[in-house]
Parts: structure tokens; C-alpha cells; sequence
């Protein structure tokens, strides 16, 4: 068998993490009834608004095809693993590919800017419609969706709590809960 560089080896070990995830939300989803009202056939999404979605990777042709007749107009692609942009140029969506690892360290308020600045930017658009994602709609793409509406003018309090009701998959870490509050009170001190 060929050796693996540290890279290819971490980046199995996350694809195989993600996964399992997606194994355990699936029967997860199911107890609770549902597709978490994605209503899609096979791509994991739940809109959290009416016009900003979360959700985990979309791959494949396909689930970009799914992504566009949803209305989807503009992606957020927070996953590390996969750049969503060749997949979302055939349907004229908007891809701002946004990378970032799911490593449960402090995230730079830099990287909630570009992808705040990128959304609020979208939905003066009045038909535009966010689809934000990492490879499981858990972890990255949860921080992100919480740092788009708290920049909208939600309290964060509201904003985790409709996540959560709305996508019960969701995990809030610590880490990335601070990374968000850190990144508004930056906004704040910039605003002034």
C-alpha cells in the first residue's frame, strides 16, 4: 500500500468522521420524523430562514441540480474538502468557497467577514437565497449561518436556539461560539 502524506492521511480520517455523522443524523433525522424539512430528495438541506439554508456537502451534479430548483442563488461553502464552484458555474449560482477546518480551534474573524460581507451582499438581492455548507451541516456551517443572521440583527441567544430548533443536528462548540462573538464585537468596534 502507497504511504499517505500527513495531508491525504488527516483529510480520510475527516471525510471517514463525516461519514459516521452523516450515518448517525440520518437515523437521528428519522426518529424525529423527518427530512428536517429539507424538502429536497437527497440533498441535506433545512432552511433556517426563508431565504438562508444550512446544510452538509453537496458533491455531486446532481445535488447541485437539486440546490438550484430549491431557488438557491448563492453558496456559502465552508468545507475544507470540496470547492463547490466548478459544480455551481453550469446553474449560474454564486459560489463563495470559504475553507475551513473543522480542527475545534479559534476561528479568525477575517474568515466570518468574507462570508458575512458575501451573504448580506446576496440578500439585497430580493430574490436571492443562501445556501450555507460544510461537508456535514454541523459544526462550520452552523458558526457561519450564526455569525449571518447575529450580523442581520438577531440576538445570538434567538439565533442558536432557531438553528438548533430547525436543524436539530447542529452542535454549537464553545471554540466557535466564541469565534462568532469575537468576529460581532469586532463589527461592533469597526462600526464606531
Amino acid at each position: 500500500m502507497k504511504q499517505q502524506s500527513g495531508f491525504e492521511g488527516q483529510l480520510r480520517k475527516t471525510l471517514q468522521w463525516h461519514a459516521r455523522m452523516l450515518t448517525m443524523n440520518a437515523g437521528r433525522l428519522a426518529e424525529l420524523g423527518g427530512d428536517a424539512g429539507n424538502g429536497t430528495s437527497g440533498m441535506d438541506l433545512t432552511w433556517i430562514t426563508g431565504r438562508v439554508a444550512l446544510g452538509g456537502g453537496i458533491w455531486t451534479s446532481e445535488h447541485m441540480s437539486e440546490i438550484a430548483r430549491a431557488g438557491i442563488t448563492h453558496i456559502i461553502d465552508m468545507q475544507i474538502e470540496f470547492d463547490d464552484t466548478p459544480l455551481a458555474d453550469q446553474f449560474g449560482i454564486e459560489v463563495l468557497w470559504n475553507p475551513t477546518d473543522d480542527d475545534f480551534q479559534p476561528k479568525e474573524p477575517e474568515l466570518f467577514q468574507r462570508g458575512v460581507e458575501f451573504a448580506l451582499q446576496a440578500l439585497e438581492q430580493e430574490d436571492a437565497k443562501i445556501f450555507i455548507h460544510c461537508a456535514a451541516g454541523i459544526h462550520r456551517a452552523a458558526m457561519m449561518t450564526l455569525a449571518v443572521l447575529c450580523s442581520q440583527g438577531w440576538d445570538m441567544e434567538e439565533a442558536m436556539q432557531t438553528i438548533s430548533l430547525r436543524r436539530p443536528v447542529v452542535d454549537f462548540a464553545e471554540v466557535y461560539v466564541n469565534s462568532v462573538e469575537k468576529f460581532l464585537q469586532q463589527q461592533v468596534k469597526t462600526a464606531n
